[in-house]
């Protein structure tokens, strides 16, 4: 199974008592009932690369049959050295991102 995604940023945010980190952006799905979900994968090397799995969470719920884009964010609180982040769905590379936003 492929999937569409879309304007993923990566932020480092290091403002006086908001420090974290986060990856957002956006996933196609098939229908109004699936949430696109960003876990920490358990596979990790020991570079400042992060690596996150992309999971499609279904709904029990009724839901329209219409491809729909949703956001998706990976939010961490705390200091951040990550110097790049690599999402994977179904254990294939999604999308790199290199260059990591820095906010002070």
């Amino acid at each position: 199974m492929s999937i569409t995604t879309k304007d993923w940023t990566a932020q480092i945010d290091r403002m006086p008592g908001a420090a974290s980190f986060r990856v957002y952006g956006s996933v196609e799905v098939s229908n109004s009932g699936i949430t696109p979900k960003l876990v920490l994968s358990e596979t990790q090397d020991k570079s400042f690369d992060l690596r996150l799995d992309l999971q499609l969470e279904q709904s029990d719920e009724v839901a329209l049959q219409v491809i729909t884009n949703k956001q998706v964010e990976y939010k961490v609180l705390g200091d951040s050295n990550v110097t790049g982040v690599s999402i994977f769905f179904n254990n294939q590379l999604v999308h790199h991102i290199d260059e990591v936003m820095i906010t002070h």
